[in-house]
């Protein structure tokens, strides 16, 4: 222990003048000189704090200065970590309030970097996303991750350098540009989706006016000026459903085709309502039968004049028009049944001589062969009434096909040797099996494509070439197969497998992280047997995923349980957010935490979810305990402030300051909250307020001992007045020993270790092997030396002692101002 400590202030006993107290320097130099050189020092000292000074000038200030005043300003004033580390390394063990002061601004310094690093972080990652969501070409929820960004942005854009700015600037400019041509987009879309609708909404109002005017019947004939609106307004609608957008050829031909059928019955109505005075002239004189061959004539130039559309039903004025003429009208359907059927018949010979049309135009030749077959077959059908209208389209397009039979015979057959060159080259080619017969089925179906052929040689030619280049593919396909079968047994085995540990397994002690690992292992083992044959394994693909099901039963319901318990911890957690105490909800809080880990399977979704509402519950208990250390802090640094400012105030106080000044600085110390102080400032306070207390017993003991020498003084000059001796003196030196006069001085000397006169040396040691036995027999318990001073002076002022031998009174008051200094 004693090497120990002499080791641990080795450091301090660098000079004699140490052992001294900070404020007396040595008797010798106040005796050479009459100054104090320490006192001028001190005050050189302040000046510089005073001033400007450099940080390593404050740096010696703050080791070596004279005063701890002196090198704990100095210490606070320090501002570079350089400069800081050094001084933390010099005051370690040899300055604790120095040490204290510049570790904690150490600490600040680099708090503060850890701060500024996460901000370049997050502005830097804030950048990087920006600059990433500006090239994304992920559109979801564009808007509100702009938005996110900008807002974590706004808290950090203080920090930002200027170049940074204009990067997320640039970046966020280039999203709004995003976002602008996403909604331009999408206005385009539903623009386009808007005008197809109108399209098809047009296409249908026409059609079924078509219908309603074509169905056979007394159908009332619509008014010219109706059906002209009609069709005006069907027009202005189809321009703006297809301005500056796409329109299908389809779409065109059938608008086309059903106005031009619709503009051929309004303008043969017209026709018709010129010619009805003529028509009922005509028919007013067939009734008078008279010139029956010159009406008959007029008759059938009427009919030509009028030129009737074909699809729609005569009129009855027409009607009767034809009878003049000598022919025959239009038989009319015998039955409902039949004329649905017709009707049906019609119909579908329109769509397929439209697809037909289509097809033609594509340059589609096997489609289009098929095609007019049908379109044939539907005509002859058809009576007389129904298929007169479809007649002269089905000509033209049997011509059309006929010159695509003709093109396709002429540019096909090159095609086709090509081909056969080809599959030719293919055969004697080595390939991967796979991407040979790739190749092998996709020149079969460019042949087919080109609608066969009637040469048989270059058919004979093409095949072999085939059969030949899939040769080397069979022992491939065999080997496919055999492993295709190999798949359905592993298939097989794991159905088996599942079903057996579906029947064995006890539900109510099972594991079900274990459960859940086979349902994933037997995803992927059926997965990874593969290829397999469809057909084959349709009813294992049944039997797997009915196991599956009847797996995923239980884990769903336990799932769902655990799910229930965790949901359950989410509630009990945002009860604890208010709840106080503050640390019995962060305990309950931990201990929720664990209760949540020890819980089992959940889906992984849910899961999330939880955890997401769980942890920010969690987060706001803890918050509390977070802003309440954060404002126990702020008191501390307020508390702080207050005390520094105190002890800046005592620090110029010294031991002999005045004792009312001694005891305001005690007071006001006295008056802070040591609890609420930091550990280094209730150090120093609490340091400051022993010295204080020190000073002021000393400053006390001075008074004391002056007002015993002003009593002894007192004694010697005449006597002393009884008010002026303390009460309790009477009571202290009843029951003690009385001393005479040279005694009592003796004791005083010997106490206040000032030396004797030699005449008295004899008396001095025999009175010190008196007290060495007194205090022997007294064990440990006896006064100490200032209350052995107040018992002599009490005895020497009560025991008239005043009338001693000259001298006496002198040594006494000697050694009360030996004892006071």
């Amino acid at each position: 222990m004693a090497a120990f400590i002499q080791k641990l202030f080795k450091s301090r006993k660098s000079s004699p003048t140490q052992d001294l107290p900070r404020h007396q320097p040595p008797a010798h130099v106040g005796e050479e000189s009459g100054e104090d050189p320490r006192a001028e020092q001190r005050e050189r000292q302040r000046r510089v704090l005073a001033g400007e000074a450099p940080e390593q000038t404050l740096a010696q200030l703050a080791i070596e200065g004279i005063t701890a005043e002196i090198r704990l300003e100095a210490a606070r004033r320090l501002t570079s970590q350089g400069v800081l580390t050094d001084v933390m390394k010099h005051s370690k063990g040899r300055d604790k309030g120095v040490y204290q002061i510049v570790k904690h601004a150490l600490q600040t310094l680099k708090e503060e970097a850890q701060r500024q690093e996460a901000i370049a972080n997050t502005i830097r990652t804030l950048i990087a996303s920006a600059e990433d969501q500006a090239r994304s070409e992920d559109t979801t929820l564009y808007q509100a991750r702009l938005d996110a960004l900008l807002n974590q942005w706004h808290a950090v854009e203080a920090q930002a350098s200027a170049e940074q700015s204009q990067r997320f600037l640039e970046a966020v400019h280039r999203c709004r540009q995003r976002l602008q041509d996403i909604e331009a987009e999408q206005q385009e879309a539903l623009r386009h989706d808007e005008q197809r609708r109108q399209r098809q909404e047009t296409l249908a109002l026409l059609a079924e006016t078509l219908d309603g005017l074509t169905a056979p019947g007394d159908t009332p004939q619509p008014s010219v000026s109706a059906l002209d609106a009609l069709l005006r307004t069907q027009e202005n609608r189809w321009l703006e459903a297809t301005r500056d957008t796409d329109v299908t050829r389809q779409e065109q031909k059938s608008y086309e085709a059903r106005m031009l059928a619709l503009r051929n019955y309004l303008a043969a109505l017209r026709r018709l309502a010129q010619a009805r005075e003529s028509i009922e002239q005509l028919l007013a004189a067939e009734a008078a039968a008279s010139d029956t061959v010159d009406r008959h004539e007029q008759a059938r130039t009427l009919l030509q004049e009028l030129a009737w559309p074909a699809p729609f039903p005569l009129p009855p004025q027409l009607t009767q028009l034809r009878k003049l003429t000598g022919k025959r009208p239009e038989p009319q359907p015998r039955d409902r049944a039949d004329q649905a059927e017709q009707a049906q018949s019609a119909a579908a010979l329109k769509t397929t001589l439209d697809q037909l049309q289509s097809a033609l135009d594509a340059k589609q030749f096997r489609e289009s062969k098929q095609l007019l077959k049908t379109a044939q077959h539907l005509f002859k059908a058809l009576d007389e009434s129904h298929g007169k209208r479809f007649q002269a389209r089905l000509q033209l397009l049997t011509g059309q096909f006929r010159e695509l039979s003709d093109w396709q015979g002429f540019v096909t057959e090159p095609k086709q040797i090509a081909l056969c060159e080809q599959m030719e080259y293919l055969a004697e080619q080595p390939m991967e099996p796979e991407a040979k017969a790739e190749r092998i089925k996709e020149l079969q179906n460019e042949w087919r494509a080109l609608g066969g052929s009637s040469d048989r040689t270059l058919w004979t030619r093409f095949k072999t070439a085939s059969d030949r280049a899939f040769e080397p593919c069979k022992a491939y396909f065999e080997a496919k197969t055999d492993l295709k079968q190999a798949n359905l047994d592993k298939r097989q085995a794991i159905c088996q497998q599942l079903q057996t540990f579906l029947d064995n397994a006890d539900w109510n002690s099972i594991d079900w992280k274990g459960v859940e690992r086979i349902h994933q292992t037997a995803r992927q083992e059926w997965k990874e047997a593969w290829p397999v044959d469809f057909r084959e394994n349709r009813p294992l693909q049944k039997r797997f995923d009915a196991l599956l099901r009847a797996l995923e039963k239980p884990l769903d319901e336990e799932r769902a349980r655990n799910e229930a318990q965790k949901r359950a911890i989410v509630e009990r957690a945002r009860a604890l957010i208010d709840h106080e105490p503050l640390q019995e909800a962060m305990n309950e809080a931990k201990s929720l935490q664990a209760e949540w880990k020890s819980i089992g399977i959940t889906r992984h979704r849910e899961d999330r979810k939880l955890w997401q509402a769980f942890r920010q519950a969690c987060d706001q208990i803890f918050a509390r305990r977070d802003a309440r250390n954060q404002a126990r802090q702020q008191a501390t640094e307020a508390a702080d402030r207050a005390a520094g400012e105190r002890l800046r105030e005592s620090a110029g106080i010294t031991e002999t300051a005045a004792a009312p000044t001694l005891a305001e600085a005690l007071a006001r110390l006295d008056s802070l909250d040591l609890s609420q102080l930091s550990a280094p400032v209730r150090e120093r306070v609490v340091a400051e307020k022993q010295r204080l207390a020190k000073a002021q017993r000393q400053r006390q003991l001075a008074d004391t001992v002056d007002h015993w020498r002003t009593l002894i003084a007192a004694s010697a000059n005449g006597g002393i007045a009884p008010e002026q001796i303390p009460d309790h003196w009477r009571e202290r030196i009843d029951g003690q020993p009385a001393f005479s006069g040279r005694e009592l001085v003796i004791r005083a000397e010997i106490l206040a270790g000032v030396d004797s006169p030699e005449s008295d040396q004899q008396q001095r040691m025999e009175i010190q092997v008196k007290r060495l036995a007194e205090g022997l027999g007294q064990g440990e318990k006896r006064d100490d030396p200032l209350a052995e001073l107040e018992l002599l002076v009490a005895q020497w002022c009560l025991n008239a002692h005043t009338t001693a031998e000259p001298g006496l009174a002198d040594r006494l008051a000697s050694a009360l101002g030996k004892a006071r200094g």
